[in-house]
């Protein structure tokens, strides 16, 4: 037992000075930008040492790409929970989930816009683009899934112009001066998507009483 509570401690502070080195290295890159952001200044921001960054993270390079994985996870995880609740309460409606989704989405921009920020228009170490232009493909294919849409041209085009819609979306979101701002940009947002409905077509007409 005791062997089990040491490990769990170790675990927690490990998780913990992780934590802490995160949120200095986005405090550090956000003010300086990749290339001119110095390691000395993120440990001493976080209170730590240059070996114990190195111990973490493997460095400069590595951190960034940790601080960009980290803010892609929370972004992915709070639209596929507000998705997931959406179905439980009964939503089927494919495009209604790809707006609720692409809502709790571009909350997170506004919540981390100088994430956002950063990561859009910003440096990086080498790979970086690459590493963001595939992750940008896998964003392209679960809308796809989400919409249910088919191998078709037209169908490629229009997920890829929803996907375009949102990521865009977010980059203005995330240069808004007040929430109000970013709360009608959203609301443009999802005019555009609801304009773009991909299954507006299929759909059977309502019918009257």
């Amino acid at each position: 037992m005791a062997r089990k509570s040491s490990s769990a401690w170790e675990w927690s502070r490990t998780a913990q000075t992780r934590k802490v080195m995160l949120q200095a290295a986005r405090e550090v890159f956000g003010e300086h930008g990749f290339a001119e952001a110095n390691v000395a200044d993120v440990v001493t921001r976080a209170g730590s040492s240059v070996g114990s960054l190195y111990h973490h993270f493997g460095g400069k390079a590595e951190l960034f790409m940790a601080l960009w994985e980290d803010h892609q996870v929370t972004q992915e995880q709070a639209s596929a929970s507000s998705v997931a609740k959406a179905k439980q309460e009964g939503m089927n409606d494919p495009v209604e989930l790809l707006i609720t989704g692409s809502r709790a989405y571009l909350a997170g921009a506004w919540d981390r816009r100088d994430l956002v920020r950063l990561f859009m228009d910003g440096d990086g170490p080498p790979g970086f683009e690459l590493l963001r232009r595939t992750r940008g493909r896998q964003w392209l294919r679960q809308n796809a899934v989400l919409l249910g849409a088919g191998a078709e041209p037209i169908d490629r085009l229009t997920v890829a112009v929803l996907t375009s819609v949102i990521g865009e979306a977010a980059r203005e979101v995330a240069t808004c001066d007040t929430e109000e701002e970013a709360r009608r940009v959203i609301e443009a947002a999802v005019v555009l998507i609801r304009r773009l409905d991909p299954v507006a077509g299929v759909r059977p007409p309502d019918v009257g009483p």
